[in-house]
Parts: C-alpha cells; structure tokens; sequence
C-alpha cells in the first residue's frame, strides 16, 4: 500500500499539529451517505470539512458528528457567511458543538461567483485570531492578500485554484507557484480540483496540501475518484521533492552517440 505523502519525516504541519495525510475532503453533495462513507475512507485524508449550517447544533437525530467524529478530524467551515459578523458567530458556534477552534473562514463576496470578500475576510480572520482560533482561510489567488491572512496570524492559506465547484483546474499556475514560494505558512489548494492531475500540479507547484468536495462527490464513481485523488497527492508531492528535468526547446537524446553502429 503506498504511504501518504506526509510519510516519513518530512509531514505537513498546521498550528504545531502534524497530519497524517496532505488530502482535505468534504462532506458535500455525496449520492448517499455510505458513498460518502467509503469515499472518506479511500482517500485516507484525516480532515474532513463541512458547514457548520448542515450540523444539527439541536443534537437531535444522527449527525455527522455522529456518522465521522471518532474517525476524522473535523475542520467545520462558514460556508455561506456574506458579513464578518456571520461569520464570527459562525465559527464560534462550531467551536461550541465541535469542540475545536480550527476553522475554515470564507466570507464571500458575490453569488454567483462565490469569490471571497478581501476586505472583510481579513477584518474577520483578526477577530477570529485574537479570539484563540486556528484560522484557515478562503482567499483568492493573490499573493498580497495571501502574505497579509499570514501576517494576521492565519495558520494556512487556501487560495483558489478556480471557481468552487467549477472543475476548472488551477486557472493561474505561475500565481500558485508564487504564493506557495513566498508564504511562511502551509498554503492548501482550495477550490476548482476537478481530477486527479489538477491535484498533482497543485502539489508540484509548490502547495503543502489540496482540499477538494466537488471533483470526488459528483464523479460518477466517488469512491475511485477518492481514491485517484490520494495518489494523486502523493505523486505530486514526491515528484516535488526528487525535482523535475528543466524544459528544453530541443531534443536532448538519452542514449550516447558513442558506439553507434557505422559511427
């Protein structure tokens, strides 16, 4: 069974916690909810998003907290929150139920596109850290807006790669590479994955993870799609680290001349 990619010594960590595994996947949009079930399991990610608005805060009925809390690692989200005040409460409620203070911020800023609200994301991601939260935040792939989430004491950044839930891919690669260069904390690919090769070059690019909902919930077989999704990651991050050959404009032969018959 290959490992994961944070196997070995050289494992991913946020907020002084090492994780088992560099895939995030939600809870979303599944045909059912074994599929969701066994997705979870074949990709081997230990964290698990979901909005705080689909748990029951009643505690009545099953949950999810129920279904996945002795199993994974809860990363609850403010899915659908338009002002800062939203989203405080938000996250602060899913700290009550979930008994943690990691949280995924997006604050958007417009339906139809659903990219964030620069301005009050980053008034939102202060008040959150200097409330005692673990801040992991949606933010458009922007470099600036990426240095200051980190400078206010965000743990990780999650730019997107293209719209959510659009398949699209990573539409700016070269920006992608930047921000991952650049950031002094992990930078998680969040939004756009639609298959297994759009998650490699996530990693190859320089990012310490992917989170990913779409590309494996609606795949007409999720629990493949899940499992693609895993190596995937791992091949990216691996292929990172032995590096790539550098692009030539011509051919280079990988035999030597030296030998050939009638040479």
């Amino acid at each position: 069974m290959p490992q994961d990619a944070s196997s070995g010594d050289d494992r991913l960590v946020i907020a002084g916690q090492t994780l088992a595994s560099r895939l995030f996947i939600g809870t979303a949009g599944y045909p059912n909810q074994q599929v969701m079930l066994d997705a979870l399991a074949a990709s081997a990610a230990e964290i698990v998003t979901a909005s705080i608005r689909r748990i029951n805060l009643a505690g009545e009925a099953e949950t999810l907290i129920d279904l996945l809390g002795d199993r994974y690692r809860f990363l609850p989200n403010t899915a659908g929150c338009a002002t800062v005040k939203d989203a405080v409460l938000t996250a602060q409620l899913g700290r009550e139920v979930l008994q943690t203070n990691w949280v995924k911020l997006e604050l958007i800023g417009d339906r139809e596109t659903l990219y964030p609200d620069v301005a009050q994301l980053l008034e939102a991601a202060a008040l959150l850290v200097a409330d005692g939260f673990t801040v992991l935040p949606y933010c458009n792939d922007d470099p600036v807006t990426c240095r200051k989430l980190a400078d206010l004491g965000c743990a990780a950044v999650m730019p997107l790669g293209s719209f959510i839930g659009s398949g699209g891919g990573i539409r700016n690669p070269a920006t992608i590479e930047l921000i991952a260069t650049r950031s002094p904390v992990p930078v998680i690919l969040d939004a756009g994955i639609g298959t297994a090769s759009d998650a490699a070059l996530a990693m190859e690019l320089g990012c310490a993870g992917v989170l990913l909902n779409t590309a494996v919930a609606k795949a007409h077989a999720p629990v493949r799609m899940a499992a693609a999704m895993r190596q995937a990651v791992i091949a990216g991050y691996e292929a990172r680290r032995a590096g790539r050959i550098p692009k030539r404009d011509y051919a280079e032969p990988s035999s030597p001349q030296l030998g050939l018959i009638g040479a």
